[in-house]
């Protein structure tokens, strides 16, 4: 598997030489009633916890999809760079979110940190927030007739 860097965290991608023995490991483990084990290079044969099956069978799906993996454990700590790259934002714009109040941060020194899960908390309520400005917006345009089903229906 081929490395790409991303945040400054480690992220794999599939390249295209292995797609198809992803594919095949993807349909292996999704077959149902399925007791996944690990076979050691001596031949000892252990099961793959429930857990770690579900976390393994999420990543091979991603990657049989064409999806790039990082794994970020929940406490880890970002740095402004790493958590602006995650929400797709600047770094001076992150750092203002952190100065308002908006995600949780630490100082270590004169560097600010972010945890993963803060940021991820924050990202699922702005992505929560915008969904209903989009809804309320929508709706406002279809009740002053800027919108209807037939002008949408032509646009396609």
């Amino acid at each position: 598997m081929m490395l790409k860097q991303n945040m400054s965290l480690n992220s794999v991608i599939s390249p295209q030489l292995e797609a198809q023995s992803i594919k095949e490991l993807e349909r292996v483990l999704s077959v149902k009633d399925f007791q996944a084990k690990l076979v050691g290079a001596n031949g000892e044969k252990i099961n793959i916890p429930e857990p770690i099956y579900q976390v393994l069978l999420q990543v091979v799906h991603a990657m049989a999809s064409g999806k790039a993996i990082s794994i970020i454990p929940q406490q880890q700590e970002l740095t402004t760079q790493q958590a602006a790259e995650h929400l797709n934002v600047s770094r001076p714009y992150l750092i203002k979110l952190l100065e308002q109040g908006e995600i949780p941060h630490i100082k270590v020194g004169s560097h600010r940190r972010v945890r993963f899960d803060d940021l991820m908390k924050y990202k699922k309520q702005r992505d929560s927030k915008r969904r209903e400005g989009l809804k309320q917006f929508t709706q406002f345009l279809e009740e002053e007739g800027f919108y209807d089903e037939e002008s949408s229906e032509l646009d396609q």
